[in-house]
This record gives C-alpha cells, structure tokens and sequence, in this order.
C-alpha cells in the first residue's frame, strides 16, 4: 500500500511575484478538479480547459469556496496567522473539445494570445471503455480524446513551455498494459465482443501517450515531461457507460466496487501523481524526463510495448502524418 503524500508541503508561488501559469484539460471533475483545486491553492493562475461552459464555470465556483475553506481550517487547526497572508491564484476557463481538432486548435491560438508562457501543461481530460465511434476527424474517438488531441495542443503551446522551461504531464493508465504487442495506434479493434475490445482501444490510447511522452523528452531535452497513472479511481463518472449496460452493468457495478474496496483511491488522492509532477522541486528534465509515475507519484515502469523507443518514434511518425493528412501541421 502506498503511503499517501501531503501535497500541502509542495512549493507554493505568490501570484503576484511568481506569475506561474497552468493549463489543465478536463479540470471540471474527477481528479482534474482536484489537481486544479490544489494548484489554484499553490498559487497558479490556472486555465481548466473543457468543452462546457456551465460545467466549467460551476466547477471554478465550487473550487474557489472550497480553496477559502481550507485556506480557513489551516488557519484554524495550526492556530496562526502565518497562511492569511498566503494568496490563491486566479482561474480561467478555456473552450476546447477534444473530438474537434479544429476546436484544440481555437483553443490553442487563444491561450497563446493570452499568455507569454506556459509553466505547467497537464495533459488530464479523457475517455474510457466507451462504444466504438469515429469523430468528424475520422479517428477512433478514445485515440483522440486521450492522445491525438493532446498531442497537437501540446505542440502548438509548447513554445510558451520552453519560454518557462516548464512541465508537460500526460494522464495515462495502467489499463495500457493490456496492449502485449505493439499496435499501429490506428487499429480499429472494431470486434466482437465490443465490451472487451473497447478496452483494448482505451489501453492503445493510453499506450500511445506514454510513447509520446517519451518522444516529446527527448525531443525537448530542456522541459520536463512526464507520463503517470493516478491510481485506481473507481469513483469516477468514467465507469458510467459499462454500469449503465444492460444484464452486465450490475456485474461491472459490483466489480469496480469490489476493486475499489481493495485497491481504489479517491480523486483527491488520485491527483497527487499530477501534482508531484507539476510542483515537486526534486524532479528535473537532467533525470526524470520522460520519466513514468504510478499511485503517489511515485517512479515505476511502463509496459516493454509503451517503453519502447522504437515504438515510441512509430508513434510519433504516424500521429505527424495523420495530422497533416487533416491539415493540421505540426
């Protein structure tokens, strides 16, 4: 069992000195609402970026009450004074739809007319073990909620990364150890059974952003990039499709409840990875690039099909062609 980490101890910056800068996909909910909570509180100025604006600005709501609260209880139990003169950040909402290049890419031009650098990308938002479904942009939808996406918004902002020689961090799963053999990142695996194989397309995804990662670290040796698994976050509106099946959605129901039981983590606690990878001080692009992270944040080892490099670099060819083919050059 991994012992938990008191994120509160991570380096906080004055939003005033400091100016540090966050974007955030998919910061509405689950642990991307935590990893924004958290480094609204360390003193970021904070861009969640999602596709509703009534969800996201209802999130940067509920986040704000929640930041002055325990801005209050800290205050409360350590019986000084010393944290009222500790200052939130700001936070900002950014239209993006990951289904929607055209959309990332809006997106993209937006932030980088509004900021001059970039300190911390978190690559966050995704999708799981949904229906087979192609977006108007002809990819597998998992492939590009969970990568493509990420990959050409990643690349439009980072030259705002490498002004502030900050931190690319892209949310994978231990899920893409279900892939054994390396797979073109466009396989389809449109088979029945449909409940297995969207797994596997989910894990292909996840597999890819970890190989992407790698990539991006060595093709940016001066930022640091990091890849992780938050932890078994069974608590998720990610499970809702499968336990919403007919016949086996009770099955799936009782089983994410049984893992969860045993090995489960909350979202808050699944959000340290993230965060010990946005704020730790001990991290650094000379020995953690490209570096994996499990539960905790603590360092571990991809799949031999995701720590490929050779696979790595398949990848990163075939994203780049397939991109350009759309008219999205990167």
């Amino acid at each position: 069992m991994w012992e938990e980490f008191d994120v509160t101890t991570l380096p906080y910056y004055d939003p005033e000195l400091d100016n540090k800068v966050a974007l955030v996909t998919g910061g509405n909910s689950g642990i991307g609402y935590y990893t924004v909570l958290h480094l609204y509180l360390h003193g970021f100025k904070v861009y969640l970026g999602g596709r509703n604006s009534s969800r996201v600005n209802h999130a940067i709501k509920d986040i704000k009450k929640e930041a002055k609260a325990r801005l209050r209880k800290d205050i409360e139990d350590k019986h000084s004074n010393s944290l009222i003169t500790r200052k939130t950040g700001k936070l900002e909402y950014l239209h993006i739809d990951l289904t929607d290049l055209s959309s990332v890419e809006k997106a993209a031009t937006k932030f980088l007319a509004q900021e001059d650098h970039l300190d911390v990308l978190i690559n966050n938002a995704g999708v799981m073990a949904i229906p087979y479904e192609l977006t108007k942009d002809n990819f597998e939808i998992q492939m590009q909620t969970n990568y493509i996406s990420h990959f050409l918004l990643t690349m439009r902002v980072l030259p705002l990364v490498k002004v502030s020689k900050g931190r690319v961090i892209t949310v994978s799963s231990v899920g893409h150890h279900l892939i054994l053999v390396n797979c073109k990142p466009g396989s389809q695996f449109n088979y029945w059974p449909s409940m297995f194989f969207m797994w596997c397309r989910y894990a292909l995804a996840k597999t890819a952003s970890i190989q992407f990662t790698k990539m991006l670290a060595i093709k940016n040796p001066d930022i640091l990039c990091m890849s992780l698994h938050p932890g078994l976050v069974m608590n998720t509106n990610l499970f809702s499709y499968c336990t919403r099946l007919p016949f086996v959605g009770m099955f799936f129901w009782i089983l994410f409840q049984f893992v969860g039981y045993l090995f489960g983590v909350s979202n808050e606690q699944g959000a340290i990875s993230t965060l010990k990878c946005a704020l730790s001080s001990e991290l650094s692009p000379e020995y953690d690039n490209g570096a994996y992270f499990t539960t905790g944040g603590y360092p571990s080892k991809p799949s031999h099909v995701a720590n490929s490099l050779d696979n790595a670099a398949s990848t990163w060819i075939w994203t780049v062609h397939e991109l350009r083919d759309r008219g999205h050059e990167v």
